[in-house]
């Protein structure tokens, strides 16, 4: 895949924007391989990154670069004003999961962020951001991306089958039972 790079957005594209669904874990754990997960309203980092980075500057000092793996992002902007500052913007195919976002600030070090996809369901999203918060963390970010979708599609063959089943009169049939012949 091609990553195209682009200039940057307006102060106005950016103010409009609403707060990021953002999850982050309570503190750094050894060994965890993510801090947390971020579910974009798109895949344009030029609208998305800026409200993120506002989010966590406070909270983790000045964010000086991200990257990403250009897989499942269209375009990827070189910088990103943000706030009175900029971020640079990069990208790396073979060496960084495509489903991780990774923040650098130089003040106080690196975090790597689970990125849900925009498309992503609010009851899968929710599992995935309490799977990347969690006190373990040992999953990377594409593997907890699979699990997320293994669990939805048996979610969706449970209730299938339930409503064969009560198509078929099986939860009627049941309370018929119960209650006696009329």
């Amino acid at each position: 895949m091609t990553a195209t790079a682009l200039d940057s957005t307006s102060a106005e594209d950016r103010a409009s924007s609403p707060p990021p669904r953002l999850a982050l874990a309570p503190s750094r754990t050894p060994g965890a391989l993510l801090d947390g997960a971020w579910w974009p309203r798109s895949r344009d980092l030029t609208a998305e990154l800026p409200a993120l980075i506002t989010v966590l500057d406070p909270l983790w000092g000045r964010i000086t670069h991200v990257t990403v793996n250009p897989t499942f992002w269209p375009a990827i902007p070189r910088r990103v004003p943000v706030d009175g500052h900029v971020v640079r913007v990069g990208w790396f195919q073979a060496e960084q999961d495509p489903h991780k976002l990774l923040l650098l600030s130089y003040t106080a070090g690196r975090w790597d962020l689970l990125v849900i996809p925009p498309q992503t369901d609010p009851a899968t999203a929710a599992w995935l951001m309490t799977a990347a918060t969690g006190p373990l963390r040992t999953l990377t970010a594409s593997a907890l991306v699979e699990r997320a979708e293994s669990r939805r599609i048996v979610a969706e063959s449970d209730r299938a089958g339930e409503e064969v089943w009560d198509s078929e009169g099986g939860h009627g049939a049941r309370v018929l039972a119960q209650d006696g012949p009329t």
